[in-house]
């Protein structure tokens, strides 16, 4: 209850007191002004005197007996009035000293963030995989509406995107002209058209719709049970760390046999651009906007001229995979590689978890600990099954060559870009060997890439 709300209610009170009062002085005076025998007409002209001045007396005692009990009242009213008046300073010092946490507690709830799925789509009629699960695994409509790009102008994908109605937003790319590209490039037009598309698409998103952030799937993406959750939980840490730049659902090394079963909670930075399901917010697309790449965007995006040390998260556990064989890459690294990425399948409650681990300097302090406090293994010692205890074990590269000729013996993956490895932070590649963890790892003292490893 505010003060001007009690010195309003105290007021009221002393009012209706005083008319109180007031009124009955008034009812006294006007009684004893009237004649006797008025009282009571009914009784007997020898008595009317006599019983009249009774009932005048009796009428007397029990207002000024009401009356005294009335002032008593407000006498106890005001005493109180007072005590709170006198407590009214300590609880505004102590309003301000509330911590923020409570009186965050107290303010109107904020209302949820609206999270879209942008579904880049082109001529495969197969989107409607990717449809089915996104729409299957969608905790809501309004918090995550579908928007499908498509361009290519191909109309039997056209027609199964319509097929699904309002349940999705579906939007052309205008411009399907052939783009000019030099004649070394000509193979490679597929690439100009995809980052064109981006471009486009991502400003209908954000300009157009007017959201604050998307996740962006491709048309050959299937997601897991906790896709939404983990975004949702992961968008206000990606909004308020600027040392972050995006949220990735994929681990490039996240195939059966190099994650962890029994971690699918667990979460990493990583300075790799995955891309495969990944988070960037309008405020980021206003600073790549202007230099958008004509081909190639998402190696682009790996320059540290785009990156500037930033980082994504990524799970132990990919949240997508893809299906998709056919496309411009025709296949690369999907026989070898991505056709046997683990896609997770128990449902983590990641908006209830502590993700504080993910602040750089706590991450950082602890990965350093942990990956330089590991002991340090050979390839032969992997190889032959000679490591004892339950890890964690560390592989050291020191080169270029080196890193490639380890990850190869490994199985993971081998490419450098801007000298940044697949799934890798400050350097270091986490995985499972045969049950255990290992770091492959530069040496300790490590500071930066070497873009010309690439």
């Amino acid at each position: 209850m505010s003060m001007a709300m009690l010195r309003k209610r105290s007021s009221f009170i002393i009012c209706g007191g005083f008319i109180f009062v007031a009124w009955n002085v008034i009812l006294i005076y006007v009684l004893m002004g009237r004649p006797l025998g008025q009282l009571d007409s009914k009784a007997e002209p020898g008595k009317a005197g006599d019983q009249g001045q009774g009932e005048i007396g009796n009428i007397i005692n029990e207002v000024m007996r009401v009356a005294n009990e009335f002032e008593t009242e407000l006498k106890s009213q005001k005493k109180i009035l007072m005590q709170i008046k006198s407590h009214r300073s300590v609880w505004e010092n102590n309003k301000d000293n509330e911590p923020a946490a409570e009186k965050k507690s107290i303010a109107e709830p904020a209302a949820p963030v609206v999270i879209p799925i942008l579904v880049i789509a082109c001529d495969r009629v197969t989107v409607k995989r990717c449809l089915d699960k996104l729409i299957e695994q969608r905790p809501s409509a309004e918090l995550h509406p579908i928007i499908v790009s498509q361009d290519c102008g191909h109309a039997e994908t056209a027609n199964v995107i319509a097929s699904y109605g309002s349940q999705l937003t579906h939007i052309k790319q205008p411009d399907l002209s052939e783009i000019a590209v030099p004649a070394q490039h000509k193979k490679f037009q597929g690439y100009y058209k995809i980052s064109r598309h981006y471009r486009w698409a991502l400003n209908q998103v954000f300009n157009t719709f007017s959201y604050t952030s998307v996740v962006i799937v491709e048309d050959d993406i299937e997601v897991a049970p906790d896709f939404f959750e983990y975004f949702r939980a992961l968008h206000p840490i990606l909004k308020s760390d600027p040392t972050l730049w995006c949220v990735s659902a994929w681990n490039d090394n996240g195939r059966d046999g190099y994650v962890d079963p029994g971690k699918a909670s667990l979460l990493y930075r990583t300075d790799f651009f995955p891309g495969l399901g990944w988070m960037l917010t309008k405020d980021l697309w206003m600073e790549l906007e202007p230099k958008w790449p004509a081909s190639f965007w998402d190696d682009w995006m790996r320059h540290p001229d785009q990156r500037k040390d930033r980082s994504c998260i990524r799970p132990e556990i990919s949240r997508t995979i893809t299906f998709g064989r056919k496309g411009v890459s025709l296949g690369q690294f999907f026989d070898k590689y991505l056709r046997f990425i683990k896609l997770n399948t128990e449902f983590v409650p990641f908006t209830t978890l502590d993700l504080s681990y993910l602040d750089k300097e706590t991450y950082d302090k602890t990965f350093d600990k942990e990956v330089y406090s590991a002991e340090v293994v050979t390839m032969e010692d992997l190889k032959g099954g000679k490591l004892s205890g339950p890890g964690p074990f560390r592989l050291q590269y020191s080169s270029a060559d080196s890193f490639k000729t380890l990850a190869r013996n490994l199985g993971i993956m081998d490419d450098l870009k801007s000298g940044v490895p697949r799934a890798g932070y400050r350097g270091v590649v986490s995985f499972l060997s045969r049950g255990k963890r290992v770091y492959l790892a530069p040496p300790a003292g490590w500071s930066q890439y070497d873009p010309s490893w690439s």
